[in-house]
C-alpha cells in the first residue's frame, strides 16, 4: 500500500531565511577566501540505515580530499524529513545542501528557498548528467536541483511465493490489469492465509499516474492542473477493492497496518506476499529484508493502453539552499556527490541509477546482483516508455495525504470509489491552486 520512502505528504514548507552558522573559508580550488578556519556545511537526507552508512562514507571521502570543509550529516527517516526541513527552513537554519523530492521541489524553488545552480556553474559540472535528470530539476527554466538518478515505479515480485503457490510468473510484456487481479487471487487462495498474492495499492499517486497515462490522461497537465477524470481514479480504486473482495490482498484492517510500515516490514520483505508496487531503487532493500532474490516486472496494462504509462522518474534531487553562506563549498560537495567515482561506487543505485551517464556505465560491472538487475531492467524498458511527466505543481506535497485518507474511506466502504474520486479532485484542485 504506502511506501515510506516515497509517499507520505507533509505540510507546505514554511518561510525560509539564512542558514545558520558562519565560518571563514580556507583557500580552496574553487577560489574561496583565505583563512585558517574550517568551513562547515550541512547536508540533509532521508532514508534507511544502509543509506545513512553509505552517505557517511561519502562524506568521509569528500572531507579527506577537502581538508578545509567539514560536512555535518543531518538525516532522518522519510516520515520526519519534511516537517524537520520545513522547521529548519523557517528557523533560519536550512541545510546548505539538501535532498529534495519532486512533490516539494516546486514549492521550495518558487518561494526562493533554492539556489539557482547557474550561479555556481564554475564549481558544479553538469556536463555528464543525463538530460532527463537535468530537466526534472528545472522550474520555469531555472536549474534549481539535479536528480540523483532515475528509477521507475513498477512491480516487485517473489518467485518463491509464485512457486509455492504453483502459479507461473506472468509475461510482464503482455499482462493486463485483469491478469494482475486474477493472479493475486490465485496465489492468495493457495496460501490460505500464510501468504497473499499482493500488497494493496491505492495510495501512491505515482502509481495512479501510470494508470492514468495508460488511458491517455495524466495526474497533472503541464500547466499544473489536474489531467484526469474522476472516473479514471474511481476505476483504479475499484480495481484495488476488487483485490480486497476476492482475497488477493489482505483485508482492510491488515492492509492499513501493513501500509503503515516501511519496506522492511512489507509483505514482500516478510515473505508473506508475491507482488507489490515499489520503486526500482528499493529492490535491494526489499531483497535484503526478504532474505531471497526478488525480481522486477513491468506494471500491468502497459501493452493494452493508449500509451505506456511507466516512465523514468528522478529518484530524488540534490539542491543548495538559497541562503547558504557557503555556496561555492556547497557546490563543491554537490559536484562530488554527482561526479566522483568514490560517491557513485559507494551509493551504486540506492538513489536511483546514477544521473552521471559516464559513471553509470562505469559501475555496472561492479553492481551486486540486485543493483545489476535494476540497471538491466531500466535499460530494457526505457525504449518502451513514454515521455516523463512535468514536475508536479506547487502544493503537490499535500496530495499523498489526501489520496491516502480518501482511499481508506473507500477501503472501509464509507464512500464509493466515485464519491471519493470526486472529493479527491476537489481537494487536490484546492491544494494546487495557489
Amino acid at each position: 500500500m504506502r511506501r515510506r520512502d516515497d509517499t507520505r505528504s507533509r505540510p507546505r514548507i514554511l518561510r525560509c531565511a539564512v542558514a545558520a552558522g558562519a565560518a571563514l573559508a580556507t583557500v580552496l580550488a574553487v577560489g574561496a577566501c583565505g583563512g585558517d578556519d574550517t568551513v562547515t556545511i550541512r547536508f540533509s537526507w532521508w532514508g534507511s540505515d544502509s543509506r545513512h552508512e553509505q552517505t557517511q562514507q561519502i562524506i568521509d571521502a569528500f572531507e579527506a580530499q577537502h581538508e578545509g570543509i567539514e560536512v555535518v550529516p543531518d538525516f532522518t527517516d522519510w516520515d520526519s524529513y519534511w516537517d524537520r526541513l520545513a522547521t529548519a527552513t523557517a528557523g533560519d537554519d536550512a541545510p546548505d545542501v539538501m535532498t529534495q523530492e519532486e512533490r516539494y521541489l516546486t514549492d521550495y524553488a518558487l518561494n526562493g528557498r533554492l539556489l539557482d545552480l547557474s550561479s555556481v556553474s564554475g564549481t558544479l559540472d553538469l556536463s555528464d548528467i543525463d538530460e532527463s535528470a537535468l530537466l526534472g530539476g528545472q522550474i520555469e527554466g531555472t536549474q534549481f536541483a539535479v536528480a540523483t538518478g532515475v528509477n521507475a515505479f513498477t512491480i516487485v515480485a517473489d518467485p518463491q511465493v509464485f512457486a509455492d503457490a504453483g502459479v507461473e510468473m506472468p509475461d510482464d510484456t503482455a499482462w493486463t490489469w485483469e491478469d494482475y487481479i486474477s493472479i493475486a487471487e490465485e496465489i492468495s487462495a493457495a496460501g490460505d492465509g500464510e501468504y497473499y498474492g499482493a500488497q494493496a495499492f491505492g495510495t501512491n499517486e505515482a502509481g495512479f499516474n501510470v494508470y492514468a497515462r495508460q488511458r491517455g490522461e495524466a495526474l497533472y497537465n503541464p500547466d499544473g492542473s489536474l489531467g484526469f477524470s474522476a472516473q479514471t481514479l474511481a476505476d483504479w480504486w475499484s480495481l484495488s477493492m476488487e483485490q480486497v473482495a476476492n482475497g488477493g490482498v489482505p483485508e482492510a484492517t491488515m492492509t492499513v497496518e501493513v501500509g503503515a510500515t516501511g519496506p522492511d516490514q512489507s509483505l514482500l520483505a516478510t515473505n508473506q506476499g508475491a507482488m507489490g508496487f515499489w520503486w526500482t531503487n528499493q529492490l535491494g532493500a526489499l531483497s535484503g529484508a526478504a532474505g531471497r532474490d526478488l525480481v522486477l516486472l513491468r506494471q500491468p496494462g502497459e501493452s493494452e493502453g493508449t500509451q505506456p504509462g511507466m516512465y523514468l522518474k528522478p529518484a530524488m534531487f540534490y539542491a543548495i539552499s538559497a541562503q547558504t553562506e557557503h555556496p561555492e563549498e556547497a557546490a563543491l560537495f554537490l559536484d562530488f556527490l554527482l561526479n566522483s567515482s568514490e560517491a557513485i561506487e559507494t551509493m551504486l543505485t540506492d538513489r536511483g541509477l546514477p544521473a552521471n551517464v559516464v559513471l553509470r556505465e562505469q559501475i555496472v560491472p561492479m553492481l551486486p546482483d540486485t543493483e545489476a538487475q535494476v540497471a538491466e531492467f531500466l535499460a530494457e524498458i526505457t525504449p518502451d516508455l513514454a515521455e516523463p511527466p512535468p514536475p508536479p505543481p506547487n502544493g503537490a506535497g499535500e496530495i499523498p495525504a489526501i489520496m491516502e485518507r480518501l482511499f481508506q474511506e473507500v477501503l472501509f466502504e464509507r464512500m464509493t470509489p466515485l464519491e471519493a474520486a470526486e472529493q479527491f479532485m476537489q481537494e487536490a484542485e484546492a491544494a494546487t491552486a495557489g
